[in-house]
């Protein structure tokens, strides 16, 4: 587990969880995780492995998953692994079919899976499938899988949990294009639910998350040195968010980086582009 800097300790406070609050509320129900083979899937799956719950977990790797099901089922919890790549349009089909087979329904969706990309516009020109990929899995498999739960949840008014970036509320950065187009277009989309959600019996909570540590971000060097808030941070956020059904779940600082974003947009817009002609057409793929 990464230990916390000084300056990340000020950045990322502690989050109180309510344990035996959060046992009393999830036991027995079924919890449906994307992404859960590692970084914050994989720890919010040991987070909820001390309570009577049934897991469904949700991830490209089977071995992963198969060894987090045994370690997992030595605790309280009952663990289902369903692997399936969600841009595979059969793989899908075959994940919603289980889904509406469960004989004891669905009740809350952790929507997890996502795929990051840095890249230049310049060294993207003849890569059009870095945009369609990441929209793939960023956007539209989270979409189909919602559309295709949301009777489900109401039947047991149930709960969605949309795992997003700060950087859909905040002015778009140089090399993400493709990634950020997509996180925008799911939060957007999952905001403008949300209501009809609520209306219907289901919460809907965003949660918008600063650079975390996981295996994600690995193969960007620059990453490597700046603060990061820890999956195991994160998989408690999302616990206590189910306990409070609270909406949004943002760092107290975004809130500075927002009014920045308004007020010097202007002055962004005019010094972007110089700084990067200073410092070169830059390129770095995840």
């Amino acid at each position: 587990m990464h230990t916390y800097s000084l300056f990340e300790h000020l950045l990322f406070p502690p989050t109180f969880l309510n344990r035996k609050q959060l046992g009393c509320q999830l036991k027995g129900k079924t919890i449906l995780i994307t992404g859960a083979s590692s970084g914050i899937g994989e720890q919010l799956a040991y987070l909820l492995s001390e309570i009577k719950v049934h897991m469904i977990l949700v991830a490209r790797r089977e071995d992963k998953l198969l060894a987090m099901k045994r370690e997992i089922e030595t605790k309280s919890a009952q663990v289902s692994v369903f692997p399936a790549d969600l841009r595979n349009q059969k793989e899908m089909e075959e994940l919603l079919t289980f889904l509406h087979q469960l004989p004891e329904g669905l009740d809350i969706v952790i929507s997890n899976a996502g795929h990051s990309i840095k890249r230049s516009i310049n060294q993207s020109l003849d890569r059009y499938h870095d945009f369609t990929r990441t929209m793939a899995i960023n956007y539209f498999a989270p979409v189909q899988l919602l559309l295709s739960t949301i009777p489900l949840l109401e039947k047991k008014q149930g709960h969605i949990i949309n795992v997003s970036t700060i950087n859909a509320l905040l002015l778009p950065l140089p090399y993400w294009a493709a990634y950020q187009a997509s996180k925008a277009a799911s939060d957007s989309w999952f905001r403008s639910a949300a209501p009809e959600l609520n209306m219907m019996g289901i919460s809907a909570t965003s949660i918008y998350l600063p650079l975390v540590r996981t295996p994600m971000i690995l193969p960007t060097d620059a990453y490597q040195k700046l603060p990061a808030m820890s999956p195991q941070h994160v998989a408690k956020i999302i616990c206590n968010s189910i306990c409070t059904k609270r909406k949004t779940y943002k760092p107290w600082w975004l809130i500075f980086g927002q009014l920045a974003s308004i007020l010097f947009r202007s002055w962004w817009e005019f010094l972007i582009p110089r700084m990067l002609r200073k410092k070169g057409n830059g390129n770095e793929g995840v």
